[in-house]
């Protein structure tokens, strides 16, 4: 591998990846982007090199398959596949969301949890990295199938999990719901209350701030690079993607900072209000999506505005984009057309939200774009902070949760600006936030010895 030119240091570390996965495009797309980042910083500090702490990095752990055999209201038997990555634990026990949806697999899976170990490390928080879930698909499921589902999705990831081994939270597909069901499960087997997972609800160990987190943390960050430039999100016109839990409260955080929120979607289009999504209208969308788990364009019809089918909302005329639904959801094309239209700040919702392609679009621009573990890793931290209360048996308030989450959301964009800081003043946030996540994880390896 040449340990002299960057470039070269990149192709050859790809090839090797690439060589020992084959065929996960995804998780090669997350590599790639931390690489060829990290290169020149690895090359000025050969010892990682020699001790090979990338190619540790990029290997999990361990990875964990199984089958999940359920019933639906019929009684017709069903056959999922559940996966749990656990990709590393130098500075503590695994910790990253569930994502129930059909189009996962293991390249995803592994892409997430080799990012959730990054972000992670951001958060300051003593968590490593991990990602899992199943390709069962919770839309259009009663109750009782949700309920049955995840008991028997639970009762095989139990084996491999615990508050001192793997902590999961809930993602994409894993609400409240699907998170007291899977916890009530591993209740009766375990026969303990433990904080196994996170994401609970208030009632039972769950954490003030925690539904809130990864939009508000998502908001907090785009703020805090506005701020750097004298500047602010106040009177700024803002698209937003998704329309579940991340999106919902980034719109209210927008709406708190005085911007305008114009958009949201889901899988089947987007809707466009010119006017702004007004606290009463956000309302509606909370309601429509959290309890009757309608479509979106059940927005437009009821407030009269503009429905894209089939469309995201990356042609839509903004300040700044908060893409918060799925990974790859802005492409190269999309990035060009927000920057047209004026889009000069973009904070990462979602898990890496936009393409190789995109993204480098955004950093040849010199606009302000955070990458998703930084720009999301709220959601995460105020996980660890959930930990930490069921840990000490205490519950904070929610101003007190509220203000940590801002401090950790800070603090992650100055280191960010300590290793991102490039000639004239631009901030590279994504080689920022690759090199201050990589630095604390690969040394804590170096110190456990070959791990």
């Amino acid at each position: 591998m040449n340990i002299k030119d960057p470039q070269l240091f990149t192709k050859d570390f790809m090839e090797y990846v690439q060589s020992r996965n084959p065929g996960e495009a995804e998780f090669h797309q997350a590599v790639l982007e931390v690489v060829e980042t990290l290169s020149e910083f690895l090359i000025r500090n050969p010892r990682y090199i020699r001790l090979k702490i990338l190619e540790r990095m990029t290997e999990p752990e361990r990875i964990i398959m199984f089958r999940v055999p359920w019933i639906d209201d019929r009684g017709d038997i069903h056959i999922n596949r559940g996966y749990r990555v656990e990709m590393n634990s130098a500075i503590g026990p695994y910790k990253g969301g569930l994502r129930f949806h059909p189009s996962v697999n293991l390249s995803v899976y592994k892409l997430l949890a080799f990012e959730q170990v990054l972000k992670n490390s951001l958060t300051s928080l003593p968590m490593g990295g991990a990602k899992g879930g199943s390709d069962f698909d919770p839309k259009n499921k009663s109750d009782n199938e949700v309920m049955n589902f995840c008991q028997s999705f639970m009762t095989e990831l139990s084996r491999h999990i615990g508050p001192y081994t793997d902590v999961p939270a809930g993602d994409i597909g894993v609400g409240g719901r699907e998170i007291g069901y899977m916890f009530g499960q591993y209740k009766r087997l375990r026969n303990e209350f433990t904080g196994v997972l996170t994401g609970k609800g208030i009632g039972w160990g769950g954490s003030l701030i925690r539904p809130e987190s990864t939009g508000y943390g998502t908001v907090y960050f785009a703020e805090e690079m506005l701020n750097r430039k004298g500047d602010s999100i106040k009177g700024k016109t803002v698209a937003i993607s998704g329309s579940g839990n991340v999106a919902q409260f980034a719109v209210e955080k927008v709406l708190d900072l005085g911007g305008k929120p114009v958009s949201l979607s889901d899988s089947n289009g987007t809707i466009y209000d010119k006017d702004g999504i007004d606290r009463e209208k956000l309302e509606y969308v909370k309601l429509l999506k959290n309890v009757c788990r309608g479509r979106i364009y059940e927005y437009a019809d009821k407030f009269g505005v503009p429905y894209f089918e089939n469309q995201r909302p990356w042609g839509i005329s903004c300040d700044v984009a908060m893409p918060c639904a799925t990974q790859n959801e802005i492409s190269s094309d999309e990035a060009g057309t927000l920057l047209k239209n004026g889009c000069f700040v973009v904070a990462e919702g979602a898990n890496m939200p936009s393409t190789y392609e995109a993204e480098h679009k955004f950093l040849d621009a010199k606009i302000l774009y955070a990458p998703g573990k930084a720009a999301n890793a709220g959601g995460v931290a105020v996980s660890g902070l959930e930990m930490t209360q069921n840990s000490m048996r205490l519950s904070w308030t929610r101003d007190e949760v509220d203000g940590k989450l801002k401090t950790i959301m800070r603090d992650i964009h100055d280191m960010c600006v300590t290793h991102g800081s490039e000639a004239g003043g631009f901030v590279n946030y994504v080689k920022g936030a690759n090199i201050a996540g990589f630095v604390k994880v690969a040394n804590a390896m170096i110190s456990q010895g070959l791990v």
